[in-house]
């Protein structure tokens, strides 16, 4: 126990943290889909979060904003990512366009288009890397800290951005199950000829589950930028995305799910960074460690997607009056 303790005390706060922009990004293509539109784009949604929290946190801290600016480069990324989804609502939805070309059109959209900014703005491959004064810093829980064993892994140094997302995902199982908005929401990826029966807007609702993706995607996307990268590059989100549409389908499409997938991957991510402080892992080539998190998404996504059934009209296309 002692020696285990030390290990988990570093490991499940780094996971926790991992955990985070997966978990958001996840919970914006639960509205995607629950609305019955495939988000590919999750990798794209992220990438222009972390340039628009990135931008946006340096824009305001240059203004003399302080600790503020992170907040408000979340908040320029929220924006930027709704708006950014909207090509991806228009051309599945409106231009009935087929929803995973779409999305990875919208991926390798989102790395040029960025990349192209940046080196226009800062004649380098990437951001300014923001200044300690506007980055978030790790807290510390009062008094819930002191509790044996759990205090030290779960409330200690870990980012206020965690605590708010996994409140977040409770805010969503409680929009998406018990609201009436939920429940048309639902209704348009289970059955939307039925849904436009009773005269639900079927293609409005798929509008706002595809950029609600979009700024939930944004969020996960600055939140990574903020806390773990400090700057923004065309290597800054890799393969994040996908993880998080792992977790979504890993959790069959249900908040909870999404936050235990969540979690899941990003224990492995932790693993993967702290593994040369951990006796028995240290010995193992670092290249194994840092490929376990995509080798674990392919193992989950292989073993489960078979097992786990979407929404009934996800990936249909849907006009007034057909059957």
């Amino acid at each position: 126990m002692d020696l285990i303790l030390p290990i988990l005390y570093t490991i499940v706060p780094a996971a926790l943290i991992a955990a985070t922009p997966l978990l958001l990004t996840a919970l914006g293509g639960l509205f995607s889909e629950r609305s019955g539109v495939v988000n590919i784009g999750l990798e794209g949604l992220m990438v222009m979060g972390a340039f628009g929290g990135i931008i946006g946190t340096l824009f305001f801290d240059s203004l003399g904003f302080g600790a503020v600016s992170p907040w408000m480069g979340i908040l320029v990324a929220i924006i930027l990512g709704a708006m950014f989804s909207l090509f991806h609502a228009v051309a599945s939805i409106s231009l009935k366009a087929d929803q995973i070309v779409s999305g990875v059109a919208l991926n390798f959209l989102a790395v040029g288009l960025t990349v192209y900014i940046v080196r226009e703005m800062f004649d380098k491959g990437q951001t300014d890397t923001i200044s300690g004064g506007a980055r978030l810093y790790r807290i510390t829980v009062p008094l819930l800290s002191d509790i044996p064993i759990l205090g030290p892994m779960l409330f200690t140094r870990v980012y206020a951005t965690t605590y708010i997302a996994f409140l977040i995902a409770f805010i969503v199982w409680y929009v998406v199950f018990k609201t009436p908005f939920g429940l048309r929401l639902r209704s348009v990826g289970e059955h939307p000829m039925a849904a436009d029966t009773m005269g639900i807007n079927v293609n409005r609702m798929k509008y706002i589950g595809v950029m609600l993706s979009g700024a939930f995607g944004g969020m996960g996307g600055a939140v990574y930028a903020i806390t773990t990268a400090g700057n923004f590059g065309g290597g800054t989100i890799v393969g994040q995305g996908f993880m998080a549409l792992a977790a979504l389908v890993f959790g069959k499409w249900h908040p909870f799910g999404a936050m235990g997938a969540a979690v899941f991957f990003g224990f492995a991510q932790a693993l993967s960074i702290s593994a040369q402080q951990i006796p028995g892992l240290a010995n193992v080539p670092q290249v194994y460690m840092l490929i376990l998190p995509y080798v674990l998404t392919i193992l989950a996504l292989a073993g489960f997607v078979g097992k786990a059934e979407g929404p009934a009209a996800l990936n249909q296309h849907y006009e007034k009056g057909s059957r």
